[in-house]
């Protein structure tokens, strides 16, 4: 074979690829399945923007706000109207595995959108204003044992979401028998339940270590519980867990992303390798430790398995404490 023709097999190889990985990062865009401030905002802006910054996309990411349902409204519009978008992504997380699996977005189904890739987990937090006398997860539920309507409890999921079933597996390990008692109150998006708990409005927040971070280091926000097995690393080390304080309680919301159902197999293919690629930068694994994130790193076929685990998990939870029949 000549030099040149090996020059031009080359060429032809990197023209190629240029055009599948072109296939998702024509007009990049990001769904957010809930006002900005909570965790989907966080993860569409931020995976955005470090895949800007590592030239794994050539176009500023778009990202969309698109709340209401505990990201019903999100997932109906991709499945009924986006459904063959090469350029769209959409933000997911252990939230809407509970919502999928509760059966709460009406006729809609896991198996009608394409898993792409997770991009860590962030373990759950309850925190309660500043200001606030309670100091101690047992304290805050010990309040709600005697006076259950005296707390209320803001988070960024609906009723009966993942942020609920996270203050109902540490009330239920602390022995409050009837965890319907528990009084929850839905917002969209982690973001406007903070706004909330700064308010008055509710007595204590449910959520995750990257939403509550900004208001924690801000002064606004004192987490009560983190929901991991053993502390944090860094700067969340100073964070005690529900476990250490005798509520043996974990909950650890995994993030990732959604594709269209209909999106072609190359453009499918071109975004799992990029969301690879990103997880695997030095610069992701910073973003991870700022942000109090835990591993967790599958693409493609894998994710896509992960994800029909955990909604049967989180559906078989659900009918043991009364959430589903």
């Amino acid at each position: 074979m000549t030099l040149y023709a090996t020059r031009g097999l080359i060429a032809a190889a990197f023209l190629s690829l240029a055009a599948t990985a072109g296939l998702a990062q024509e007009n990049p865009e990001c769904i957010a399945p809930a006002n900005p401030g909570g965790g989907w905002d966080f993860t569409c802006r931020q995976v955005g923007k470090s895949m800007q910054d590592l030239g794994l996309i050539a176009k500023t990411m778009q990202v969309s706000n698109l709340a209401g349902g505990g990201g019903g409204v999100a997932f109906a519009e991709v499945v009924n109207k986006r459904n063959d978008s090469n350029d769209l992504i959409v933000a997911a997380s252990t939230a809407t595995a509970t919502r999928l699996a509760q059966g709460a977005y009406p006729g809609n189904t896991m198996d009608q959108v394409r898993w792409l890739a997770s991009v860590g987990a962030d373990y759950g937090v309850i925190a309660v204003a500043a200001a606030n006398e309670i100091q101690t997860l047992p304290q805050l539920l010990d309040q709600i044992k005697s006076d259950p309507k005296s707390i209320s409890i803001a988070g960024g999921s609906a009723v009966g979401g993942w942020d609920h079933l996270k203050v109902l597996i540490a009330a239920n390990a602390y022995g409050i028998e009837d965890v319907r008692t528990v009084k929850y109150i839905a917002f969209d998006g982690g973001g406007e339940a903070v706004t909330q708990l700064l308010a008055g409005s509710v007595q204590a927040f449910t959520g995750d270590v990257s939403e509550a971070k900004g208001f924690v280091d801000s002064g606004d926000i004192r987490v009560i519980a983190v929901l991991s097995p053993e502390r944090l690393e860094g700067e969340f080390a100073s964070m005690p867990t529900a476990r250490e304080q005798g509520v043996d309680a974990i909950g650890a919301n995994w993030r990732g992303f959604y594709a269209p159902g209909g999106m072609s197999d190359d453009a499918y293919n071109a975004w799992v390798e990029k969301i690879g690629a990103l997880y695997a930068s030095a610069e992701w694994k910073e973003v991870m430790a700022t942000n109090g994130m835990a591993p967790l790193d599958l693409q493609g076929a894998a994710f896509q398995q992960f994800v029909t685990e955990s909604v049967a998990q989180i559906e078989a939870i659900s009918r043991e404490i009364g959430i589903i029949k």
